[in-house]
């Protein structure tokens, strides 16, 4: 099976290098690398076009936001598999994209693979400072506030054009919805992965400032009753689950 990964920046010139070479270094499994960038003005875009050569596609324009780039990104992939990798993430080792394609492998009836992630700090990414630990995926799950990471997250890309991609209305949460959107559905067959696929530097745009935090969590309960998954209660579990995350 062969893998499409999509990378979503703007102006993440700090860190997009390291994002790149994480991607390029994975081994022993076949996959094309997308690059959507929001016109940066900071150099990341220049960064971007010296692996031009390692890169299957690379698009610079203006968008409307991180999903309106990885909807871009969905709609050119070619791969069996899409997985989304941001300009602040890195693989935890070079072996992962192996590891997804083998977890798919054993049945065509396979939707998702999914794996765990870790939170590292921006200045020192060896020091870990939240443990996103998931679990094998259970319907009832949902109801509770359930969902995996999304960056280690791998999904069939005939999936995409079942259920269709982001809405980009939500600007935070888009992730959630379109998780709730498929996972929910009758059939859905995921597999769990027990070890950290990703790591995620902190102070991305769901995890920056309390402002965004607050609304994500309007967001995420517009969501819920979009879906017809959980009440008020399962957004409170959602949100103090996390703390959990801080101590394991």
């Amino acid at each position: 099976m062969r893998i499409s990964i999509i990378t979503a920046t703007f102006n993440n010139i700090s860190t997009i290098e390291d994002t790149i070479n994480s991607v390029l270094s994975q081994s022993n499994s076949p996959f094309e690398y997308i690059i959507i960038d929001g016109a940066s003005t900071d150099g990341a875009k220049e960064i971007i076009s010296s692996y031009s050569s390692r890169i299957s596609k690379f698009i610079s324009e203006k968008d409307s936001g991180i999903y309106d780039a990885l909807n871009k990104g969905i709609a050119l992939a070619t791969g069996d598999i899409i997985g989304f990798l941001h300009a602040d993430d890195t693989y935890a080792n070079p072996e992962i994209l192996s590891k997804v394609s083998a977890a798919f492998a054993p049945s065509p009836d396979i939707w998702a693979v999914y794996g765990d992630l870790q939170f590292v700090s921006k200045q020192q990414p060896t020091r870990v400072i939240r443990n996103w630990k998931s679990k094998p995926f259970n319907k009832s799950l949902l109801a509770r506030g359930w969902m995996p990471p999304h960056p280690a997250l791998f999904m069939k890309k005939e999936v995409y054009r079942k259920f269709g991609q982001f809405d980009v209305s939500y600007k935070i949460a888009a992730d959630y919805d379109f998780i709730l959107r498929v996972f929910s559905q009758p059939g859905f067959n995921a597999v769990y992965v027990p070890e950290v696929l990703v790591k995620m530097k902190m102070g991305g745009v769901s995890t920056g400032n309390i402002r965004n935090l607050i609304r994500k969590s309007r967001e995420d309960y517009q969501i819920l009753r979009r879906n017809k998954v959980g009440n008020i209660f399962t957004l409170l579990h959602k949100i103090f689950s996390k703390f959990n995350q801080f101590y394991t």
